[in-house]
């Protein structure tokens, strides 16, 4: 079976001369309605891969090996109008910060009717119908009301349903939830992944869940990829890699993720020789990857 998503050895570095690597060879997979959670500390490279599979890199970022293909298609190699068609139809990306990812002077219809329109080509009658639809999909009460509403005069966990529901708006293969619940409570949390949960099913999609918290992963996804420094350190089913991590480094994110069955003091930092050592292979692969542009 084809993935979905396949990331293969993929390279990405900031500047020219010496390029700074970001991405170091990150490898994953994504099958047909599988759910991969991808998890590593802040400043890992989680949401660099997201970037890039959207063709969104910051200023001076390049890919500079490896390949992003979504169903068989380089989307590195690919040209940008044939990879814009797909951005929002085949591939949908749910964002971080519901705050901030709407457009702040345009009422929640017209946001959810544009993606429908652009991508569906519906009429506008048609596209506000369906955004009416949508949002009853993703249990938002007086959707009426809150087509007509703009952003600001909505909740954090409203939005976040909004962003949801255009993600899915089209039915996309392959939908990359890039830290949605960060900003949200924990109660809004629980509700915002049970949503993901049910229309990634409805729809049979494949959803790469970039996260911190390996709670998170262990409650929605089937296998998880662990990243450090832009390198996959481990990669498997996530009740195997949870119960019995291979890699130092998994095992000392477990150890230092808050739990209820221990004390507040038996709360571990990851072990600095841990630390060290993984900062001095980091080092040495940025020499050898920087000595081939001297």
């Amino acid at each position: 079976m084809t993935p979905v998503l396949a990331v293969d050895d993929l390279h990405l570095a900031i500047g020219r001369r010496p390029p700074l690597p970001i991405l170091r060879g990150a490898s994953l997979t994504i099958a047909p309605g599988e759910v991969r959670g991808l998890v590593g500390e802040s400043g890992a490279g989680k949401s660099m891969i997201a970037r890039a599979i959207f063709g969104l890199l910051p200023r001076g970022a390049r890919i500079t090996r490896g390949a992003i293909r979504f169903d068989g298609r380089d989307l590195v190699a690919m040209p940008e109008r044939e990879r814009r068609a797909l951005l929002g139809r085949e591939i949908a990306l749910i964002p971080q910060d519901p705050m901030t990812s709407l457009n702040p002077v345009k009422r929640v219809g017209e946001q959810i009717a544009a993606v429908l329109r652009l991508k569906l080509g519906l009429s506008r009658r048609a596209a506000h119908a369906r955004a009416g639809d949508l949002l009853n999909d993703v249990a938002i009460r007086d959707p009426a009301r809150v087509l007509a509403a703009y952003p600001h005069e909505l909740s954090g966990g409203m939005r976040q349903r909004i962003l949801i529901a255009i993600a899915f708006a089209c039915r996309p293969r392959l939908v990359v939830a890039d830290e949605p619940t960060t900003a949200l409570d924990v109660t809004v949390q629980r509700q915002i992944l049970r949503l993901i949960h049910d229309l990634q099913h409805r729809d049979n999609a494949a959803v790469l869940f970039v996260t911190h918290d390996l709670g998170l992963v262990a409650k929605l996804c089937q296998t998880v990829t662990v990243l450090h420094a832009g390198r996959v350190v481990e990669a498997g089913e996530t009740r195997a890699v949870l119960a019995d991590p291979a890699h130092a480094y998994t095992c000392a994110l477990l150890s230092s993720t808050p739990r209820l069955d221990r004390p507040a003091d038996a709360l571990l930092p990851l072990p600095r020789e841990l630390v060290e050592r993984l900062a001095e292979e980091a080092r040495l692969y940025d020499l050898a990857y920087q000595a081939n542009f001297q």
